[in-house]
């Protein structure tokens, strides 16, 4: 009786073990590590406000290096990321100092820069990234393609 005991233990921790895997991978049906790395994210909302179409806001995340870079609207950005899962923390933004000729474009990248400082994590969906702040509340959606 012992033997039959030792042969089947092993077939039933390793259908165990495949079920743990296979569950967790279900949920979203999103996998928690899919890049955001490559595409160039264009800003299509700042909080619950759309932004108006020809609006110059980017950001395009680059795994290599670990940098994030783009346009608030007006100015060129860069700076750092990290991403674990569906955590994203960016990293101090630089931008350069051209002044708007738009106040209204002005006012759209200064809120941008503050919703990209306040990212806490993000959802990802076919083509569009939410930008979630601690409290889960998007602070900002970008789009991968046209708008």
């Amino acid at each position: 009786m012992r033997p039959f005991a030792r042969r089947t233990a092993l077939p039933a921790v390793a259908s165990a073990a495949l079920l743990l895997t296979a569950l967790t991978g279900c949920g979203s049906g999103i996998s928690l590590d899919e890049p955001i790395e490559g595409p160039v994210w264009r800003l299509v909302q700042l909080g619950d406000e759309p932004i108006a179409p020809g609006g110059d806001a980017q950001l395009q995340f680059d795994r290599n290096s670990g940098r994030v870079s783009g346009s608030g609207g007006c100015n060129r950005v860069t700076g750092s990321f990290t991403r674990a899962g569906v955590s994203l923390k960016l990293g101090q933004m630089a931008a350069t100092r051209m002044a708007c000729a738009d106040p209204v474009r002005g006012a759209n990248e200064a809120q941008f820069l503050s919703a990209l400082q306040s990212t806490a994590s993000y959802r990802l969906a076919p083509g569009r990234l939410a930008l979630l702040d601690a409290g889960g509340r998007t602070v900002a959606l970008l789009s991968s393609g046209n708008r």
